[in-house]
């Protein structure tokens, strides 16, 4: 059976390269999911989360805020303004950050429209990474099956 070979690439640094044997990815209609012998895709990514399979069969998950997503030749290449894995999400500092972010949007002092949406993407942010720690630490033994 193909793989493919994935690799997250952060602004500070390359996240990950692993084989997967498939992916999905929040993209800007919903999600998608590339397996191997995918046709070519580009596409833009939307703060969601990405989860995919490695090759042993375990499943992983990552918060990933916006950026791009190249396929070709069984290599996925993810361009993130910001990933995460799940386990490494401090629930509690991602609740603080969204609680400053949700009172600085609500308080009235943002000086233009340009500091309110860099607020709402904050809180944007962090409310998809508190959803997916929960989520990866609800689903801790729960099995993802492979499509087919």
């Amino acid at each position: 059976m193909s793989s493919i070979q994935l690799k997250i690439v952060t602004p500070e640094k390359l996240l990950l390269e692993t084989e997967v044997s498939q992916v999905t990815l929040p993209v800007t209609f919903g999600e998608v999911t590339i397996l191997p012998e995918h046709v070519p895709y580009i596409g833009s990514l939307v703060s969601g989360e990405v989860r995919f399979l490695e090759s042993a069969g375990e499943e992983v998950q990552l918060a990933l805020s916006s950026g791009f997503v190249e396929f070709h030749n069984n290599v996925l290449t993810v361009l993130a303004d910001r990933a995460e894995r799940a386990e490494d999400i401090d629930i509690e500092r991602a609740e603080e950050a969204r609680k400053r972010a949700e009172e600085l949007k609500d308080s009235g002092t943002l000086e233009d429209e340009e500091a309110y949406a860099r607020t709402v993407a904050m809180l944007d942010k962090e409310l998809n990474r508190i959803r997916v720690a929960r989520k990866h630490r609800s689903h801790r033994g729960a099995t993802f099956e492979p499509k087919s």
